[in-house]
């Protein structure tokens, strides 16, 4: 599946679910990319053009908005309703994936 059809059908790919939990609150650039690897312990890393042509599917999808700051030179970024709901289906839905892959991999002994 192509990575805008991801967003569209509101499988996130793991960049774009990052960003958005990373713009629960208000956030700019580069503080998303450090957000990112804070949260991650640093097992993910988001370089600039990743972010940023992630950032532009997410506004173009109205999962996220630009606040506008005059005081600042920045472009800062929060999550929507629609991305909040898209955001909460996808931790849902990976919460599944990892319930089905213990079940199998546990199997009957409980050990993997």
């Amino acid at each position: 599946m192509p990575r805008n059809d991801m967003v569209k059908s509101g499988r996130l790919t793991d960049i774009a679910f990052y960003i958005l939990l990373s713009l629960v609150k208000e956030n700019h650039g580069y503080s998303i990319m450090k957000t990112v690897k804070q949260i991650t312990n640093g097992e993910v890393e988001i370089g600039p053009a990743s972010l940023y042509s992630t950032l532009k599917k997410l506004v173009n999808e109205e999962m996220i908005e630009q606040v506008v700051d005059q005081s600042f030179n920045t472009k800062t970024y929060i999550i929507t309703t629609k991305g909040s709901e898209t955001l909460k289906n996808e931790y849902n839905r990976r919460k599944r994936m990892i319930q089905h892959a213990d079940q199998i991999l546990q199997g009957e002994d409980g050990h993997v």
